[in-house]
């Protein structure tokens, strides 16, 4: 069964919209999807992290519906957004202690996940790894990533492991790194 099943999902804000979109992404799935703009990209990203609603069709995280069992959704899917996160060196304990309590996360285990992250990311740029940190601490099964950079693809996939990933893009190279299979050889997190 499809961990994130969406069907003619489609949102609007005023004027503007994004089309219908209907997509399955199974467990252990690498799923990438290319968009006209970067904020069709972002808010599909957002629906399928169940933090936006959409406005008409159907998404189901697992088998919750964001609209009623949002919380739920959440704990299905971790979301890492396209802006960096501007957090100091010093701030990396205190963002790991506020995510672990978010989620419910016993704060030394938490701590010893994320540095074991941070460890598997290398020389990723704080700025870009603390969101997948952040979103990796309480285990979701699929990780959503909004437009993230090419560069890192084989980071980013080697540290989900064998979870779902969904990534959106605006171009089709960023979107064919984030399908490579071989990455996931690496060892989870």
């Amino acid at each position: 069964m499809p961990l994130l099943r969406m069907r003619s999902a489609s949102f609007r804000l005023g004027s503007w919209s994004v089309a219908p979109v209907t997509l399955d992404v199974e467990p252990g799935e690498l799923a990438a999807r290319t968009f006209a703009s970067a904020r069709e990209a972002a808010v599909v990203a957002l629906m399928a992290a169940g933090i936006v609603k959409a406005s008409s069709g159907c998404v189901l995280i697992g088998d919750f519906d964001p609209r009623v069992q949002s919380v739920h959704c959440k704990r299905i899917a971790g979301f890492v957004p396209h802006e960096p996160v501007g957090l100091e060196e010093r701030d990396f304990a205190a963002y790991v202690a506020y995510r672990a309590a978010l989620w419910n996360v016993e704060a030394r285990l938490a701590f010893e996940r994320a540095s074991a992250l941070r460890t598997a990311l290398g020389d990723m740029h704080e700025a870009f790894a603390l969101p997948l940190i952040g979103a990796l601490l309480a285990g979701p099964e699929l990780i959503v990533l909004d437009r993230p950079m090419p560069a890192y693809a084989e980071r980013i996939l080697r540290v989900a492991g064998g979870k779902a990933v969904l990534s959106t893009h605006t171009n089709v190279a960023a979107a064919r790194a984030f399908r490579r299979r071989d990455a996931l050889r690496a060892t989870p997190a």
